[in-house]
């Protein structure tokens, strides 16, 4: 089922969100101070390009804790958001409640990216 939901995943837009999250990534890496947040959105792209199956586990201490609070008030809301309205659409139908689960899982991520590790 997990080989599945990622294929479709994927055909139904997964492969160019993570493509794009990608691209941001290796853009904000290419200033010194840019590179945690690429490292960040590197994560974003990881999980986007096959959610299914994946785990997300948050540990680490007062760093990972200031850096998202700084991440949720630059970026990390609103990108949170999306992804949390994202999800509430998949879940309209029966058939995209799968896609939705997905969505939630990756609002949390882009809400505290860092401390996070994706298995």
């Amino acid at each position: 089922m997990r080989f599945l939901g990622n294929i479709l995943w994927l055909i139904l837009g997964g492969l160019f969100l993570a493509l794009g999250w990608a691209v941001i990534g290796i853009v904000l890496c290419i200033t010194i101070i840019g590179i945690p947040l690429g490292l960040q959105a590197f994560k974003m792209a990881q999980l986007t390009l096959t959610p299914f199956g994946k785990q997300v586990d948050y540990a680490g201490g007062f760093g990972s804790l200031l850096l998202n609070i700084i991440w949720i008030v630059v970026a990390g809301l609103w990108m949170a958001i999306g992804y949390v309205l994202a999800g509430l659409a998949n879940c309209i139908t029966i058939i995209g409640i799968p896609f939705g689960i997905q969505s939630f899982k990756m609002a949390k991520l882009a809400l505290m990216p860092f401390g996070a590790v994706i298995r």
